[in-house]
């Protein structure tokens, strides 16, 4: 106790294996509760660092280290014995764990024996010491050193004063020396010095024995008190005798007296401190009336014939709106370490069932970079006449030869047509020292019956609503260019032409599907012959966000969408697009990169998750690299995991509820929502609450942060490794060392995910180091970059002339 604590730990390390080797379990590598009943200051429940020794142990080298790290290296020291150590706790959380395993409602340890002390259940948003706000936490109150301040002053007498001063550890742990075992009976001890001084005991004369520090003894304290066979007096009288005193009755009666009050006293302040954390708890609860269970511990509670009775009924005439169960603990401070461990291995276990199935979702370096290569290969593929059809990624060529220069001037019109909600648009472009682009718009909706009804009725109600917009504009008859944002699949031929794969989005309007969408329009504005306009060019949001960035930043030359959908675009050296005649200059090829792995090329990053989506959806083995990134399913993924994860009791406590296996009910703009650094985890309890998930605990919340994490971070990972081989294809084509590029995005995921571009940026910078690439956010890319493409073609056209 007094050596070193190397000593000490080694003498610790051998008593455990001398243990082992009796049961005869010492190959066995098993989980150890450890009770460590010293003041100790815990990081985690594997971490101890001990304050300082008390109870009279002095072992050297240990204050201020780890006590759990001091006994694992005794033990690797020894070698022939292996143990878990998962927790360390104190004897008083030990009795609240114990009691709790038989009664749910403890929530309170208390110890009351050689010394004192107590835990409770507090709310984690009252631990400044700790992060998070959700759930609760059990605290150590140590509570023995109340008073240490001089808060008890008033209190305290001459005899707790001279108690103190003579302790080993003076003025320090006063609570305690008012009410444990340690110092009762020398309490009572000192009084009757005091008595027999002034001649009011043993007819004034005291004994060796009876000035002795220690000789009256706690114990002799519950003998005396003992009076419900009536030999409380008696033991009193033979007691007093030990002591080499002559005791009378009255001498005895006074003595035991002396013990009741110094008893009382105790179980009284013990009661007091118990109902401030009863109250603490009520009021945390926000109860009218609490109902709770506190387990007890401790020589002096158990032994003392009247102490508990004492201190149950002072706890209710100070918290009468608290019913408190007082629940004895058997063995609270080993079958407590126990619990708390068992407990803890379950979590533990859990936890490293749960980060292997979120293993499978994280990407390191080389898988990282492995996707950038399998992309850089399926863009040649793409370019390249003999493989373009077989190709995942199309590299569509759109007929966009240039991005602005800042000379373009004049009034265009812009349609941007990508769902049931269309607008047209007004845009004024301007050179010179006042270059600006000036925009009006005005929002139309193309009723379902149109969207499933001819193409002749939609493009009729289209036009309808350009001549609607101009005479609100006061344009009426006015023959401006026209740049038409079309966001469905289409194959072009030429800048002013694009041919309808297949529609999207719910539309089904027929004989448009292999149709030129630029000739449906025009053959719709003769039709009507009201007005007449020059559509000059077709193009996809892509291509306009890259125009958009373009007019701000000359060196914008990549697009990138993320946001519902994914897709990317970028300036391509002419001789490399062997889809169009020529070699001279660049191109914009459209990527339609959200098919990349549509032929098995990502199925080693694939997992069970990405498949069920990708199974569920509309155009299952389609979009399958859009199916990992985009806004349309990051949510679904996110809700197949937890749906995992509650089918195997990691989760929720395997409940599911009935919303969560509802397809599409995780919105990914929840993703944005929980991993918001501002968002406190009770407002993600709020959306699993939402989700029908309402007994969701402190622990689930974490978990559910945790999982939006991964997924996103995944998605921002495989965003950036496409990102990185278009940038690094875009200088190796043109021969530099190192290339200044930006890229212009859009989308709802970039803009609104709190950590999307940020994990994309520094993807991207690992990935291609010899690129400096700016992400440049796109305002408005599809219906503003549709008149700068337009813009950009007039120009082209007219200095052609």
């Amino acid at each position: 106790m007094r050596g070193s604590g190397s000593e000490l730990f080694d003498h610790i390390a051998e008593c455990l294996a001398n243990f082992l080797d009796k049961l005869n379990i010492k190959d066995k590598k098993l989980p150890l509760g450890f009770t460590f009943s010293f003041p100790c200051q815990q990081t985690k429940l594997d971490e101890s660092f001990l304050v300082t020794w008390t109870k009279g142990f002095r072992a050297s080298g240990v204050e201020g280290k780890d006590v759990v790290g001091l006994l694992r290296k005794a033990i690797r020291k020894r070698g022939d014995f292996d143990i878990d150590i998962v927790a360390v706790i104190n004897d008083t959380v030990g009795t609240m764990m114990t009691c709790g395993y038989d009664d749910h409602h403890c929530e309170i340890g208390l110890i009351v024996g050689t010394g004192t002390n107590a835990c409770y259940m507090e709310e984690m948003r009252n631990l400044e010491l700790v992060e998070g706000d959700e759930g609760r936490m059990c605290v150590n109150m140590e509570w023995g050193a109340f008073g240490d301040d001089g808060a008890l002053d008033d209190l305290r007498t001459d005899f707790d004063r001279e108690i103190d001063a003579g302790s080993l550890n003076p003025g320090k742990q006063l609570f305690e020396k008012m009410i444990s075992g340690m110092y009762m009976g020398e309490l009572v001890r000192i009084i009757l010095v005091k008595m027999t001084k002034e001649g009011q005991l043993f007819q004034g004369r005291t004994t060796p024995q009876l000035l002795a520090t220690g000789h009256f003894k706690t114990s002799y304290v519950s003998a005396i008190e003992n009076v419900k066979d009536k030999e409380g007096l008696c033991y009193a009288e033979q007691t007093l005798r030990d002591l080499g005193l002559e005791p009378s009755e009255e001498d005895c009666v006074a003595v035991q007296r002396v013990c009741q009050i110094v008893s009382t006293r105790a179980a009284h302040l013990c009661a007091a401190s118990l109902a401030a954390v009863l109250r603490q708890i009520r009021d945390n609860k926000a109860l009218d009336r609490l109902r709770t269970t506190v387990g007890v511990d401790g020589s002096v509670y158990k032994n003392h014939p009247v102490f508990a009775r004492r201190l149950h009924k002072m706890v209710r005439r100070l918290v009468p709106d608290c019913d408190v169960r007082f629940l004895r603990s058997e063995d609270g401070s080993g079958k407590g370490a126990a619990m708390v461990t068992a407990v803890a291995y379950r979590l533990a276990k859990q936890h490293i069932e749960r980060q292997q199935i979120l293993d499978s979702l994280r990407l390191d370096r080389d898988q990282l970079r492995c996707v950038m290569r399998k992309m850089e290969a399926e863009m040649q593929r793409g370019l390249a006449r003999d493989t373009h059809a077989t190709a995942s990624v199309r590299m569509l060529p759109t007929y966009v030869r240039s991005t602005p220069d800042g000379t373009e001037w004049g009034d265009f019109l812009a349609l941007d047509l990508g769902g049931t909600n269309f607008r047209v648009l007004l845009v004024r472009v301007r050179s010179g020292k006042r270059r600006n682009v000036e925009m009006h718009n005005k929002i139309y909706t193309i009723p379902q019956e149109i969207t499933q009804g001819t193409g002749e009725e939609l493009f009729d109600h289209i036009v309808h609503c350009i001549a609607d917009f101009l005479e609100y504009m006061g344009m009426k008859g006015a023959a401006l260019p026209l740049g038409f944002t079309f966001s469905f699949p289409c194959h072009q031929n030429s800048l002013d032409q694009g041919i309808l794969l297949n529609w999207t989005k719910g539309f089904k309007a027929t004989g448009c599907e292999g149709e030129d969408v630029v000739a449906l329009l025009k053959d719709a504005i003769h039709r009507m012959e009201d007005f007449d306009l020059d559509v000059v060019a077709v193009v996809n949001d892509t291509v306009g966000t890259m125009m958009t960035c373009g007019y701000e930043d000359p060196r914008c030359e990549v697009g990138l969408i993320v946001g519902t959908g994914t897709n990317a675009c970028y300036m391509e050296e002419m001789r490399n697009v062997e889809l169009v005649e020529g070699d001279e200059g660049r191109m914009c090829v459209n990527m339609e990169w959200g098919a990349f792995g549509d032929d098995g090329t990502l199925d080693d990053f694939c997992t069970p998750f990405d498949r069920a989506v990708d199974e569920s959806s509309t155009n299952p083995g389609k979009q399958r690299f859009e199916k990992m990134i985009s806004g349309m399913y990051l949510g679904e993924i996110v809700r197949n995991v937890l749906l995992d994860f509650t089918a195997k009791g990691l989760l929720f406590r395997g409940k599911l509820s009935e919303r969560l296996k509802t397809r599409g009910i995780f919105e990914t703009k929840f993703l944005s929502q929980i991993e918001s650094d501002r968002l406190a985890l009770r407002q993600v309890r709020s959306i699993l609450q939402h989700l029908g998930l309402t007994s969701s605990t402190c622990d689930d919340s974490i978990l559910v942060k945790e999982v939006c994490s991964v997924v996103a971070r995944r998605a921002a990972q495989l965003c950036g490794a496409g990102l990185a081989a278009v940038v690094e294809r875009i200088r190796q084509n043109r021969g530099l060392q190192n290339l200044s590029v930006t890229v212009g995005v859009d989308g709802t995921l970039y803009k609104l995910h709190p950590h999307f571009s940020a994990i994309m940026r520094e993807t991207l910078r690992d990935l291609a180091p010899q690129c400096d690439v700016t992400l440049l956010q796109s305002e408005d890319g599809s219906g503003k970059g549709a008149a700068l493409i337009t813009a950009v073609a007039c120009r082209m056209r007219g200095s052609k002339k």
